[in-house]
C-alpha cells in the first residue's frame, strides 16, 4: 500500500519521467524508492521498464521476477516479466507471461497487443493477428497494437497487394479523422534549386539494421544541397550515435515528445522535405506524420511497402520490387523508383573472410536460412522440405527460437516425409557469430511472402547464394531486385516447380556453387548494392523531382 503520502509522489515522479522519456532521472528515484521499500510491487515495475528501455533485458527480468513474487495477483507484475522474456528471446516464457496477465486483466488492451507480438516471434501468425485485432477492439486507436497488424499482414502468404492498400487505408482514414481541422500552410521558400532541409525521423538511428543501413548514405549526402536533421527515438545512446550526429546539422532527441510537440519542432526547423525511415515497424511515428507538419513528406528504409496515409505524399522504392505500370496503384503514396536497389549494404562488424565450400568437407549439402523465424510459414515449410527430398542427403540449418517454434517445425518436416535429423537449429546470435554461421551454409533459401533483406545481403557478403521466390508483394520481391542488381537473376523462381528445381540444380552443380561462393563478394563490392555515394546521389535527385513538384503546384 502507499500510505506514505511522500512515497505517493516519489511513484507518481517515476510515472511522468517515463512517460517523458527521462529514463536516467527515473532510475534514479525507483532506486531511491526501493533503497528504503525494496517490496514496493509498483516501483519494481517501474524499474523492470526502465531497465528494459536501457537494454538491460537481464535486469529487467530480475526486478519483474522480485515483482511477481510479491504480487501475483497483479497483472502488471507478468506484463512486465512477459516484456523481459521477450527481449530476451525466451518467447515461449513471454506468452505465457501474457497470457497470465489477461487471465487477470482481461480488458487491458496492451496486454493483447504484446501477447500477439510474441506470438508473431514463434511464428503464430493467424493468433498473433487474432491478439492484435483484440487490442483494436479493447481500445480503439492503441497505436501499437495497430501498427503491428499492418506490419504482420505483409507476412500473410493470403494478404496480397489488394487487401493490403485497404487495410492501410482504412487505418490511416481512422487516424486523419481523429485529426483536428486543416493543417496550416506551409511557408517555405520555394526556390527551386536551394540547400533543401531534409529530416529524417526514426527510433533506430542507432546500432540496429535500419541504422547499420542509413548511417553510409548520411555519411554521403552532398552538404551543399542537403541540410540534414535527424530526429531520434532512440531510448538511449550506444557506439553509433556520434557517428549520426556527426552527419547531422541538426540532431533532435525525441523520445517522449508527444506528435503535436514533434510536429512543432519539425515547422520550427522549416524542414522541406521530412522521411519516415520506420512504416508501421515498431516505433512508428506516422500519427505525427499525418499532421503534415513539412510540405513534402516521404516514406522510406523500414520495409519496402506503404503507409496508407495520404499526408505522405512519395515512397523510394526500386524498379524490381515495383515494376513500372504494374505496381503504382498498390499504394496510397507515388511510387518514386531509385534507379538501381532500394538497398544500400555496407558490412559492418568483424570482417569475416569468405570460406570454402561446406559441403566439400561435410560431404552433403547445406541449405540454410537464417530470416527472423516470423517470416517462416507452412507453405514456406511445405516448399523447403520439397527441396530437401530432391536433393539427396541434404540438410537444412534454419534460425528458430528455442521451444515450441522448434517443436512444430520438426512435426511439419516430418509430416512432409523429412526425417528430423536433417533440420538443425541455431538460435538469435551476436553478429559475429550470426556471420561465422553462413560458413556453415551452402545455399540459402529464402523465405516468402516475406523474403529476406538485409539478411540475404548479408547471406551474399559470405558467399552463400539465395534461392528466392518471386511475390506480388514489394516486401516479397526483395530477392527478385537484389539478384537483379547482382545480375543473378537465373537463382529467382517465379513458381513454386522452379523454386525447387533452381534450388536442386544449384545443389548439383558443385562448380557452380564453387564460383559463386568466390564470385558474390566481388560482385556486391563492385556494383550498387555496396556503393553509398552513388545511393545517397539518387536518394538526392529523388529528393529534389519531389520538391520540384511541390514548387511548381499553384495552390497547396
Amino acid at each position: 500500500m502507499l500510505d506514505d503520502p511522500s512515497l505517493q509522489q516519489s511513484v507518481r515522479l517515476v510515472h511522468s519521467q517515463l512517460k517523458a522519456g527521462l529514463l536516467e532521472e527515473a532510475e534514479l528515484v525507483c532506486k531511491q524508492i526501493l533503497s528504503g521499500h525494496p517490496d514496493q510491487v509498483e516501483t519494481l515495475v517501474s524499474f523492470s521498464v526502465i531497465r528494459l528501455r536501457l537494454d538491460d533485458a537481464p535486469g529487467a527480468l530480475a526486478a519483474a521476477d522480485r515483482a511477481v513474487a510479491l504480487r501475483p495477483e497483479a497483472a502488471e507484475t507478468h506484463n512486465a516479466r512477459g516484456n523481459a522474456c521477450f527481449r530476451l528471446g525466451i518467447y515461449d516464457d513471454a506468452i505465457k507471461c501474457y497470457e497470465q496477465a489477461i487471465a487477470i486483466r482481461p480488458d487491458r488492451a496492451s496486454f493483447h497487443s504484446n501477447l500477439g507480438s510474441a506470438l508473431e516471434f514463434v511464428g503464430r501468425l493467424d493468433d498473433a493477428i487474432a491478439a492484435f485485432d483484440r487490442a483494436i477492439v479493447l481500445q480503439p486507436g492503441l497505436n501499437a497494437a495497430e501498427a503491428n497488424r499492418l506490419f504482420a499482414l505483409h507476412f500473410h502468404p493470403a494478404c496480397g497487394p489488394t487487401k493490403l492498400l485497404h487495410e492501410l487505408r482504412e487505418w490511416a482514414a481512422r487516424v486523419e479523422s481523429a485529426l483536428p481541422g486543416e493543417t496550416a500552410p506551409h511557408l517555405n521558400d520555394r526556390s527551386l534549386d536551394r540547400r533543401l532541409r531534409i529530416g529524417y525521423v526514426s527510433p533506430d538511428l542507432r546500432d540496429h539494421c535500419l541504422g547499420r543501413l542509413m548511417l553510409p548514405i548520411l555519411r554521403e549526402h552532398n552538404s551543399v544541397a542537403v541540410e540534414l536533421f535527424c530526429y531520434s527515438d532512440a531510448p538511449k545512446a550506444d557506439p553509433t550515435t556520434e557517428p549520426f550526429r556527426a552527419c547531422a546539422d541538426g540532431w533532435r532527441d525525441t523520445l517522449g515528445l508527444s506528435d503535436e510537440k514533434l510536429a512543432r519542432q519539425v515547422r520550427a526547423d522549416e524542414i522541406d522535405i521530412l522521411v519516415d525511415l520506420t512504416l508501421h515497424m515498431s516505433g512508428s511515428r506516422l500519427t505525427m506524420f499525418a499532421r503534415k507538419p513539412a510540405p513534402v513528406q516521404v516514406t522510406y528504409g523500414g520495409y519496402p511497402s506503404g503507409t496508407g496515409l495520404r499526408a505522405i505524399d512519395y515512397r523510394l522504392t526500386d524498379p524490381y520490387l515495383d515494376p513500372p505500370g504494374v505496381s503504382d496503384g498498390w499504394y496510397a503514396e507515388q511510387s518514386i523508383r531509385l534507379p538501381d536497389s532500394f538497398w544500400c549494404y555496407v558490412p559492418v562488424g568483424p570482417h569475416l573472410p569468405v570460406n570454402p565450400l561446406p559441403c566439400e568437407e561435410a560431404g552433403f549439402v547445406t541449405f540454410g536460412c537464417l530470416n527472423n523465424f516470423m517470416k517462416v510459414n507452412d507453405a514456406a515449410l511445405r516448399l523447403w522440405a520439397k527441396v530437401l527430398k530432391t536433393v539427396d542427403r541434404s540438410r537444412l540449418l534454419l534460425l528458430a527460437p528455442i521451444g515450441s517454434a522448434r517443436l512444430r517445425t520438426i512435426e511439419a518436416f516430418r509430416s512432409h516425409g523429412v526425417s528430423p535429423d536433417r533440420i538443425e537449429f541455431v538460435a538469435h546470435q551476436p553478429r559475429e557469430a550470426y556471420l561465422q554461421t553462413y560458413h556453415r551454409i551452402d545455399i540459402g533459401l529464402d523465405t516468402f511472402p516475406y523474403n529476406g533483406h538485409t539478411t540475404s545481403l548479408d547471406s551474399f557478403w559470405m558467399g552463400v547464394p539465395v534461392v528466392t521466390l518471386v511475390g506480388k508483394t514489394s516486401v516479397g520481391r526483395a530477392g527478385w531486385s537484389q539478384l537483379s542488381n547482382l545480375g543473378l537473376t537465373e537463382l529467382a523462381g517465379q513458381d513454386q516447380t522452379q523454386f525447387v528445381a533452381i534450388a536442386a540444380q544449384l545443389a548439383e552443380d558443385r562448380n557452380r556453387l564453387r564460383n559463386l561462393r568466390q564470385d558474390l563478394r566481388p560482385r556486391m563490392s563492385h556494383g550498387p548494392l555496396t556503393d553509398p555515394r552513388r545511393f545517397a546521389r539518387n536518394m538526392e535527385a529523388a529528393h529534389r523531382q519531389m520538391w520540384r513538384r511541390w514548387c511548381e503546384r499553384d495552390e497547396q
